[in-house]
């Protein structure tokens, strides 16, 4: 029988050594890295997996995309389907520096959340999305407001946010709002009337201090994914999930979406590994799976 081959593919100097484990662990025989890879070079390198093997072989190759750009990555995988040729087909997992899972994972664990203790759903939920122009900040934003949510783009640099939410528009025809959170005043009026905070700032940032959440009238859940001391959110634990914070919105910490997170990437893999047929699998994918996991 052919081996599970599966050939990851980076932009950058390195690939993660936590997908690598991952990978293998779902059941890959063999993991491949390529590093420095640029967009125009996804399709011959997709070409030469995809045709050295026969086409009853073919399902038994795979394609991991990583980096850490989001809408780099989409265009990757977007080059990876244009490149495939019936019936030669191959399968493909986007995940950079595993935002599009974490990111499934936090907006899964607030929605879970929001349903079970608030009786309410995501959609009209009015978000806020803190460090909103990175990667996990930047695909929360857009699984949600896919989904309905109300969304804010909350950055410290308002140019780039901005450049973010027209992005999101043009891509994906869902409208999310920007704007400027540096200061702690700006952080305040961010949270202002907005039912759910997601924090997904640099590791070892503080966003929302105690303070501030007591000024949060509406707020229901606040979560977080950094896991490096201190915590994005103060007082939140990083097994919390579901703990009243101050102010009395829910919280949720970084090792309980990191729980469903993991789940999700392995799930994902191992859908792969043993699919019949040829799979392109992106965030929409990781939401469907990670709200089955939470």
């Amino acid at each position: 029988m052919a081996k599970n081959i599966l050939h990851m593919f980076s932009p950058l100097r390195h690939m993660s050594p936590f997908d690598v484990n991952m990978a293998l662990d779902a059941g890959y025989d063999a993991v491949v890295p390529y590093t420095d890879v640029t967009l125009d070079e996804v399709t011959p390198l997709v070409q030469d997996a995809m045709f050295s093997r026969s086409p009853r072989d073919a399902i038994h190759t795979a394609v991991f995309i990583a980096g850490k750009d989001a809408v780099l990555a989409l265009d990757m995988l977007d080059r990876f389907r244009k490149a495939l040729l019936k019936p030669f087909e191959i399968s493909a997992l986007a995940d950079p520096a595993g935002s599009f899972t974490t990111a499934a994972a936090m907006v899964a664990c607030v929605e879970k959340l929001l349903k079970q203790k608030k009786g309410t759903a995501l959609k009209d939920t009015r978000i806020v999305i803190f460090g909103a122009t990175g990667p996990v900040g930047y695909t929360c934003g857009v699984i949600a407001a896919l989904e309905g949510a109300k969304v804010t783009l909350a950055a410290r640099d308002m140019g780039r946010v901005k450049a973010k939410a027209d992005e999101i528009k043009q891509r994906f025809g869902v409208e999310v709002e920007g704007m400027q959170a540096k200061t702690a005043g700006e952080i305040v009026s961010a949270l202002a009337n907005k039912e759910v905070a997601l924090c997904a700032a640099a590791a070892g940032v503080q966003i929302l201090s105690k303070a501030m959440l007591g000024q949060a009238k509406s707020l229901l859940v606040a979560a977080d994914v950094n896991a490096v001391p201190p915590a994005g959110v103060e007082g939140l634990g990083l097994m919390d999930n579901g703990v009243e914070l101050t102010g009395g919105s829910l919280g949720i910490g970084p090792l309980a979406i990191g729980d469903v997170k993991y789940k999700t990437e392995a799930g994902l893999f191992r859908r792969m590994a043993g699919s019949p047929q040829a799979l392109a699998l992106d965030f929409r994918d990781a939401f469907a799976l990670a709200r089955d996991i939470a």
